[in-house]
């Protein structure tokens, strides 16, 4: 008979297979109407941007885990790796919608791309940051790495800044959706300079984060 212990992290294994299924659904939704010429005038464009905004609220909530925590004493700490996963997921589909339908795998295109717009160089950056984090989102390289781990994973926040400057930069104008979501970034960074300093500060650390995230 399995002890409550198992039981539990059956429980909490099905609560994250959940998380990335509905996680996902929003690309699988995209998809159907971009099939169903369901995307307006210019579908491969909007196809890439929902994928984009997507990733760009999936690295937020990442970093939210935390915030949310220190404020109500709620933790999600157990989750932020899949949410930290759904980010890049989208991030590469982001990508590779740009790479395939946008550009037809030209890589010639591509590098003119990124020399005449550099909003597309900083999303390349950031998407690259974000690699290294997703392979070594797994317990065996958290174990492995150590200390080193935790500083990788602090790539994170330049690589959400970059994703913010990318979608302000990718638009024309400022309409407010940008705007509102570099907002967001900026508080999230901000608030994250000045944790150290809070009376929050002597709260869980992340080498304890970490502990928790092997415990999955």
């Amino acid at each position: 008979m399995a002890s409550a212990k198992t039981k539990s992290a059956r429980v909490h294994e099905l609560k994250v297979w959940g998380l990335y299924i509905l996680g996902l659904l929003p690309a699988l939704w995209a998809f159907y109407l971009g099939a169903t010429d369901q995307l307006g005038a210019d579908p491969v464009k909007s196809f890439e941007h929902t994928l984009g905004l997507w990733a760009l609220r999936f690295l937020i909530l990442t970093l939210l885990v935390t915030p949310i925590r220190d404020v109500t004493g709620i933790s999600l700490l157990r989750y932020r790796r899949a949410l930290g996963l759904l980010a890049f997921y989208y991030v590469l589909m982001h990508f590779t919608v740009y790479m395939v339908l946008d550009q037809a795998l030209s890589i010639s295109a591509v590098i003119a791309d990124i020399v005449k717009r550099p909003f597309i160089t900083i999303g390349m950056i950031s998407l690259a940051l974000l690699v290294p984090l997703a392979l070594t989102s797994n317990n065996w390289s958290i174990r492995k790495l150590g200390r080193r781990w935790v500083t990788l994973h602090k790539l994170v926040y330049v690589a959400i800044a970059g994703g913010a400057i990318h979608f302000l930069m990718s638009v024309k104008s400022w309409p407010a959706e940008p705007i509102i979501y570099a907002a967001i970034v900026t508080t999230l960074l901000l608030w994250r300079v000045a944790r150290p300093f809070t009376k929050g500060s002597k709260q869980v650390k992340r080498p304890r984060e970490a502990a928790v995230i092997l415990k999955k």
